[in-house]
């Protein structure tokens, strides 16, 4: 059993829900002889500082997030892409500690294989910034104002995924020309959607 991380035990100890399916799940993940770490303000597994799995905690579930899950064979069918637009990590739920106890087997399956992925150096081939949609509306900015075109081309292709994504979110063009209006200043200032 490998050793805790103090980070861990407040996280577990403050949590208002899935206390006890955190600790089943920590259980497990240590079993396997992970490192416990927290990042982004969660419990986080590594194998030689490579993420493993992250334990997540929803309104209706717990998860076991695995960054690089896509990669991952899922014979059992359990890995879930949050959204549709998710790349690589895919996400193993549970709404239960019975239900966790049943699949632990499965559950240690499933890390010893993200832990063969570290070791053999697999990467998820992301797609290119050029292959998400441009929306209409966004693309007539781009086209009438150079600056913006310039101050969004140097933007790392993180934030341009990022805003291209926040755009062609809204279902109605109304709402993705407001979205491309209010988010011009911050493509201006070289700022990705979510930094301060």
């Amino acid at each position: 059993m490998s050793e805790t991380n103090p980070q861990v035990d407040r996280f577990i100890g403050k949590a208002k829900q899935w206390q006890a399916e955190y600790t089943e799940l920590r259980r497990i993940a240590l079993a396997c002889e992970l490192s416990e770490d927290y990042k982004w303000m969660h419990p986080c597994y590594t194998f030689e500082d490579s993420n493993i799995v992250i334990i997540q905690g929803f309104k209706h579930y717990c998860a076991l997030l695995f960054p690089k899950g896509v990669l991952l064979k899922d014979p059992e069918k359990v890995l879930i892409a949050m959204t549709e637009n998710v790349q690589a990590s895919r996400q193993m739920r549970f709404t239960s500690v019975e239900q966790i106890r049943a699949m632990e087997a499965a559950i240690k399956d499933y890390i010893r294989e993200a832990i063969e992925v570290e070791k053999a150096g697999l990467e998820v081939p992301m797609k290119d910034t050029s292959e998400f949609e441009v929306p209409e509306e966004f693309q007539m900015m781009l086209d009438e104002i150079p600056e913006l075109k310039d101050a969004f081309e140097a933007l790392t292709p993180g934030r341009q995924r990022g805003y291209l994504l926040y755009f062609a979110g809204a279902k109605q063009a109304k709402t993705r020309a407001a979205r491309v209006e209010k988010m011009m200043d911050r493509i201006f200032e070289g700022k990705g959607l979510n930094d301060r």
